[in-house]
């Protein structure tokens, strides 16, 4: 068979083939991808307008953007993986690992982002301690979504395997590439609309798997017996009532864990300085609107369970086999990856399968524009700028982002193939928050709260925080014994291990920031005026009608969160 042909060949056996009026649904929404990114080209003529989307958008577009990049295949396949792995304690993901860090990046956070004006996060800690922390997290940032979006990459692959049959390269080829061209076009700005488009298309597509679910299984409770039925002396269906143990769930975690190593140390590192998703509320046209935004984040990030658990627990429920992990699936057998395209194999015919599976790759094109969007930023502005060179035009630097967004598109392509060495996408995407993102949370709320933090502290506190976890994971897959220490149990399994290991790194990342700012020079009272807490003034909002001020929509978003937890305790 010709090279060519070889290359369009089938890498698996189909579950289904796709009729005309599904290939029309995927055609058309590549059509409007493309054609709003060359549209918003001419909106992208300068830095801040290609970087910041101009910082012009509403408070409901920014809120939607906000919560659509963090919506891409790493949530939707990810989390159905881990759910069929673990069952709901998963949905600790979307309320305790989410919904306080969010409101604290509204509420406390947002506005020394806003107000000094920064591209990034490690603009903040430039401006807050020096070129050193700036270099260190610039770096480590850059090299962590380039390794995300290897997730974007391979959970494409999956889609195209389990339900087409396709050849994975080619459709990793396509789809990348249609990611480039709209973000190097429009920037920012076309990535938060193309976010925007993407939101409702996920959410349309993919309630048909728990709505169409749910009626097979007789509901929640015909859905829960057949769990028990397929999976006995396991309790997949409550979130904190097995968790006084570390034998009583499937994850091998203690309610400690999730509560400081997830709700704490992932959730706020991940929320609160991962500027692949502060940038979108950062581009709001003002700082109320911003926070709204985040709120309005908040909300529909509660929600996200309906499209994403559910799956996860209607596979357990009706799949006939047993699936594995990645590093296990051999020919002939699925992998916990492969349980949300199975189920809409399963359940979606001609039209619907179309739309389900545009979902699925306007997910994939969400995350994979998030991360090419923030790497482009972070490198133009705080690697190459400050680093390699400081003086050149505007235009220069206009060039080098849109250049170096494809660059990140290739380069992301390498890194998809790392993720077949996990037992899942989410345990592989934790891994690499734990690494990155973890510790620089404790350098930026220190900052920002504490006026005494030094510039050697902001830089060692980050440096340490890194290497820290970096040693801790070396030393388990090293000595496998090692895990008893690190998760206080050797029954813990890969995501526990994760939570316990972001929980030292903070640790580690805050008590070396303490004890090197009570030895060094902090910086004169000055200098930090519109970066620290009670040096900076922070706009009044109480001129606002009630309904109107963030703090009000914060606090039912929390309300909300707490009933949630209660009904699924």
């Amino acid at each position: 068979m010709p090279a060519m042909a070889l290359w369009f060949a089938a890498a698996g056996a189909r579950l289904m083939s796709l009729k005309p009026v599904d290939l029309l649904i995927i055609v058309i929404y590549f059509v409007l991808v493309l054609g709003l990114g060359l549209y918003l080209r001419r909106y992208a003529s300068t830095s801040e307008e290609f970087f910041m989307a101009g910082r012009q958008m509403t408070a409901w577009i920014a809120g939607l953007s906000f919560i659509s990049a963090n919506l891409g295949s790493l949530e939707m396949m990810g989390y159905a993986a881990a759910t069929y792995q673990y069952g709901i304690l998963v949905a600790h993901a979307y309320w305790i690992a989410a919904i306080p860090a969010i409101l604290f990046l509204a509420l406390v956070m947002l506005p020394f982002y806003y107000i000094c004006q920064t591209h990034s996060v490690p603009g903040y800690l430039h401006l807050r301690y020096g070129e050193g922390a700036r270099s260190v997290s610039a770096i480590s940032f850059a090299v962590m979504t380039i390794l995300m979006s290897g997730i974007n990459m391979f959970s494409m692959a999956i889609i195209m395997k389990v339900i087409l049959g396709w050849n994975i390269h080619f459709s990793i080829w396509v789809s990348s590439l249609t990611v480039a061209v709209y973000v190097m076009a429009g920037g920012l700005l076309s990535a938060i609309f193309n976010e925007v488009l993407q939101f409702f298309l996920i959410w349309i597509g993919c309630l048909v798997i728990p709505i169409v679910g749910l009626i097979e299984t007789g509901g929640w409770d015909g859905m829960v017996q057949r769990i028990q039925q397929n999976f006995p002396g396991q309790d997949f269906i409550h979130m904190w009532s097995t968790t006084g143990s570390f034998a009583g769930n499937p994850m091998g975690v203690h309610w400690t864990g999730i509560v400081f190593g997830w709700g704490l140390a992932i959730s706020f590192g991940y929320w609160t300085t991962d500027f692949l998703v502060v940038q979108r509320v950062m581009a709001a046209k003002d700082l109320r609107s911003a926070k709204l935004g985040t709120v309005i984040g908040a909300f529909f990030k509660m929600l996200v369970p309906l499209i994403v658990i559910l799956p996860g627990l209607l596979g357990l429920a009706v799949l006939p086999f047993k699936l594995v992990p990645e590093s296990m699936a051999g020919p002939g057998m699925h992998s916990y990856n492969e349980v949300l395209p199975l189920m809409l194999a399963r359940y979606c015919g001609p039209g619907l399968l179309g739309l389900g599976i545009t979902a699925l790759v306007a997910g994939f094109m969400s995350g994979m524009a998030g991360n090419v969007s923030a790497f482009a930023t972070v490198w133009t502005y705080d690697i190459y700028k400050p680093l390699i060179r400081k003086q050149a035009s505007d235009a220069h630097y206009l060039s080098m982002g849109r250049w170096c967004s494809l660059l990140g598109v290739f380069v992301s392509i390498g890194t998809a193939y790392l993720v077949m060495n996990f037992s899942s996408i989410i345990v592989y995407a934790q891994a690499v928050f734990v690494f990155f993102i973890v510790p620089m949370f404790g350098t930026v709320i220190l900052g920002m709260l504490w006026k005494r933090t030094t510039p050697a502290a902001g830089f060692w506190g980050l440096l340490i925080g890194i290497l820290v976890s970096l040693g801790l994971w070396l030393w388990v897959k090293l000595d496998p014994g090692a895990l008893k220490y690190i998760a206080f149990s050797d029954q813990a399994k890969d995501m526990a291990e994760n939570i316990y290991r972001a929980m030292w790194s903070l640790i580690a990342n805050v008590v070396a920031t303490v004890v090197i700012t009570l030895f060094t020079k902090p910086k004169p009272a000055h200098e930090l005026k519109g970066l620290v807490y009670g040096m900076t003034e922070i706009p009044a909002e109480g001129h606002f009608p009630f309904f109107k001020r963030p703090i009000t929509w914060a606090i039912a978003v929390a309300v909300g969160f707490v009933i949630l937890n209660l009904i699924f305790w």
